[in-house]
């Protein structure tokens, strides 16, 4: 005597094909010229990493009127190290900073706190400024981008 089909019979077994194909597929994989297994390829130390942080805006330095001073991580300032205030990223953050008026980059440590006028995103030190060519002026427009940290 046959069972009547019914959406209960319809449904275990469209469920059945689901879970073979599940566990089935898995098992294939694509081989290469040799015969092995391909493998994904891990990053090379030449891979484009993208930034974790990137931001525009102004920036302004600062350096004479704070030289030996204590930034906001305790260090002492040192307007002749490559350094900066931003408000938000960590203390020992490595960024790169870009003068988008004349391309001149920088990479600088996150010190410090600020800045505290008007809009601006980042303060860098004197020898940052300098690099960037924008002691001058005191203020011009950047790209500030960091990466991520390697851990040892």
């Amino acid at each position: 005597m046959s069972q009547p089909i019914t959406r209960y019979t319809y449904l275990t077994s469209g469920l059945a094909m689901l879970l073979i194909s599940a566990l089935t597929l898995p098992g294939c994989s694509t081989q290469n010229e040799t015969g092995g297994q391909s493998k994904p390829t891990p990053p090379t130390q030449g891979s484009v990493t993208k930034p974790l942080h990137k931001e525009v805006g102004e920036a302004s330095w600062y350096g004479p009127g704070l030289q030996g001073k204590e930034t906001a991580n305790g260090e002492t300032f040192d307007q002749k190290e490559l350094t900066a205030a931003h408000p938000t990223l960590p203390m020992g953050t490595k960024a790169q900073v870009t003068n988008l008026e004349n391309g001149k980059n920088v990479e600088v440590r996150i010190n410090d706190r600020g800045p505290f006028v008007g809009e601006r995103v980042i303060d860098v030190s004197k020898a940052a400024a300098k690099k960037l060519d924008m002691q001058e002026d005191g203020t011009t427009q950047v790209k500030i981008e960091t990466k991520a940290v390697k851990k040892k």
